[in-house]
């Protein structure tokens, strides 16, 4: 499958890319910069996600996108992800791509609910105030859409090797964190599944 990784750059979209390349995924990135290495038979395009052009034309021909892009001030308002959503949602449909594979967050609309109590009451309001608000128009965006999408939202990402394990959480149910690891694994598996399609579903390791 011809798959296009949006956010590269950050830690998760980079396990996107090798997880994908090692699952046989025929892999472009779309990033601002050439330079960094991201392993052979990786095609590397030259753009800006903001920009309309540039999506549209690193679009051709690919079979599904998975997008990781995330701001850097998550407690400042941003419409980063909203902004690179209309532009995905747009290329892809004057395309025909279809998959579409979306990172989100833990406590975005109704899933906070499914947050422990001090990350819902503590962290969401405060830290991620600005984050949450930007990928809730985000996720808007992405169920409007009419393409074949799956949101993942995550809660705490972690860095520590994978387990293998995730576990999708039911609405009544409570989790903590995840590696990244797991989460790029997870999504990269998604690319041939169609089970959570037209679902946002919360991610957990524990």
């Amino acid at each position: 499958m011809k798959v296009l990784v949006l956010g590269a750059n950050g830690r998760t979209g980079g396990l996107v890319v090798a997880h994908a390349i090692a699952s046989g995924h025929e892999v472009s990135v779309l990033v601002r910069r050439k330079g960094r290495s991201y392993g052979a038979g990786v095609s590397v395009i030259e753009g800006d996600a903001l920009n309309a052009q540039d999506v549209s034309r690193a679009m051709e021909r690919q079979d599904a996108v998975v997008e990781c892009i995330g701001g850097t001030a998550p407690w400042q308002h941003q419409t980063l992800e909203r902004d690179v959503m209309r532009n995905i949602v747009s290329a892809m449909k004057d395309s025909g791509t279809r998959r579409l594979l979306v990172v989100s967050a833990l406590g975005v609309a109704e899933s906070v609910k499914q947050c422990l109590w001090w990350y819902r009451w503590l962290v969401v309001p405060t830290f991620l105030h600005g984050i949450t608000r930007d990928k809730k128009a985000m996720e808007a965006i992405v169920r409007g859409s009419g393409l074949d999408w799956v949101i993942a939202r995550a809660p705490i990402l972690t860095d520590e090797a994978g387990t293998g394990r995730v576990r999708v959480l039911r609405p009544n149910e409570k989790g903590r964190e995840i590696t990244r690891v797991d989460l790029a694994a997870w999504l990269v598996e998604q690319l041939g599944a169609r089970i959570y399609v037209g679902q946002s579903v919360a991610l957990v390791n524990r």
